[in-house]
């Protein structure tokens, strides 16, 4: 069998000697058969066995199909179909494709494709792909627009939708309500970095998240997480906890935000910190610990994050004792935290020992991780909200900014706002559908 390059047909060759005894003077035959491709559209009420009963008839023919594609919208199907058929049966696949219809209550529509427009789709299929996710309490038509917009002036094509939250009860809605659509973007950004920038003017204008991801085998392959605990697990920082206690509250109070909004150095703001400590009995801490915040969705996350097998870890610049606390809650691998120094009547020196886990040593403590667990650096996320995750943020393969402060959040590349952190879980490519019961709890 040959293809002719300058017609839509296929020459067919056989060597007929022997097989017809009276044409054996034939040393072989040749005919011609043209084929066509043709996209087959079928959209009505879904039904089971609807995709079979199409595909029956196109098999009864030897068709081939070239390209195949399926959504379900409350029942409604869309099924696009393109397939390379003969010139001789392509009439009667078409009548019977229409008799079916008919029969199966739906609507068919048939559109030639030339060669042409054929290798100018396959042509495509080299162009890199992009993976877009809209995160919110709600979405509406207005956010969908703005962004479906920015994608449109980018250049890029939208290859599919899905939508990775589950639908929503009108009449019994859940407490800690979110929505997630996910688009799959074929081609290159005009200027990525312009894009970024608009996407995230956007979020803020419209009380939306988002995550722009390169679609690669290390997106869909993500093994090491790392997080950040203070105002990120937990809906506090433990030293202010820590300093109300001592009676120092709005002095350290100060401090943290100032260095959390990156206006003065980590080491500087935490040594100052914790010398305000002194003195503070230990057993203060217990309390505390039993009785953290815990963030909007952490829970549901960790219980995902384990049940998948990804590697966990507290990447922390508070303190030792309370990201152990909560590695028991959670079973997470590895907590690195601050040490705080304790004299032997059981109170706070006023020091801390060993090094100070800041921004510098979370990014390296990331690497490291990653090195012990054999994981490429492009297979691990960082989830943080404040100035000092900002470095390992940027060396994870994907960086999220959660609820965080503006310095973090205009620097960073995916950011989390109007959600729980579960809304980790999308940006890692979960719908709600993969969970089971726990997993779906709000």
């Amino acid at each position: 069998m040959g293809e002719n390059p300058n017609s839509n047909r296929f020459i067919i060759e056989n060597d007929w000697n022997g097989v017809l005894p009276h044409l054996g003077e034939l040393e072989g035959a040749c005919f011609i058969v043209m084929q066509e491709q043709i996209i087959v559209r079928i959209t009505g009420q879904d039904r089971p066995g609807l995709t079979a009963s199409i595909m029956g008839i196109l098999a009864k023919y030897d068709t081939q199909v070239l390209d195949i594609g399926q959504a379900d919208i409350h029942s409604t199907l869309s099924l696009g179909i393109l397939i390379r058929v003969d010139d001789q049966h392509s009439g009667q696949v078409m009548k019977e494709l229409l008799f079916k219809a008919s029969e199966l209550g739906v609507n068919i529509g048939f559109a030639p494709v030339t060669d042409e427009e054929y290798e100018a789709w396959v042509a495509r299929q080299g162009k890199n792909r992009h993976i877009l996710m809209i995160l919110g309490r709600r979405l509406s038509a207005s956010q969908i627009e703005a962004t479906t917009r920015i994608i449109a002036n980018q250049g890029l094509n939208i290859d599919s939708i899905r939508r990775l939250s589950g639908r929503q009860s009108i009449q019994n809605p859940q407490k800690h309500i979110r929505a997630c659509i996910e688009f799959s973007l074929r081609g290159n950004p005009k200027d990525r970095h312009a894009m970024q920038a608009e996407l995230m003017q956007l979020s803020q204008r419209e009380e939306m998240d988002f995550s722009l991801q390169k679609d690669n085998m290390y997106r869909r392959m993500r093994r090491l997480i790392c997080f950040d605990m203070d105002s990120t697990l937990i809906q506090t920082e433990v030293i202010d906890e820590l300093a109300m206690r001592a009676g120092v509250g709005d002095q350290v109070k100060a401090i943290t935000e100032r260095a959390m909004r990156g206006e003065i150095d980590f080491r500087e703001s935490f040594t100052e910190r914790v010398a305000l400590l002194k003195g503070l009995d230990t057993s203060v801490m217990r309390d505390i610990a039993e009785n953290l915040p815990i963030t909007e969705g952490a829970d549901r996350m960790m219980y995902v994050l384990k049940r998948y097998g990804y590697k966990i870890a507290i990447l922390s610049g508070g303190f030792t004792y309370f990201g152990e606390y909560l590695q028991k809650r959670w079973g997470i691998d590895y907590v690195y935290a601050n040490e705080l120094e304790v004299d032997e009547d059981g109170r706070l020196t006023g020091h801390y020992a060993g090094e100070i886990v800041d921004g510098r040593r979370k990014a390296e403590l990331l690497k490291l991780i990653a090195q012990v667990e054999k994981v490429d650096i492009q297979q691990t996320i960082a989830v943080g909200d404040g100035a000092n995750d900002l470095p390992m943020l940027s060396e994870a393969g994907l960086g999220i900014a959660f609820h965080a402060k503006p310095r973090v959040a205009a620097n960073a590349k995916q950011s989390i706002s109007t959600v729980g952190l579960d809304g980790v879980l999308y940006f890692l490519g979960f719908k709600d559908s993969n969970l089971d019961e726990k997993g779906r709890e709000s």
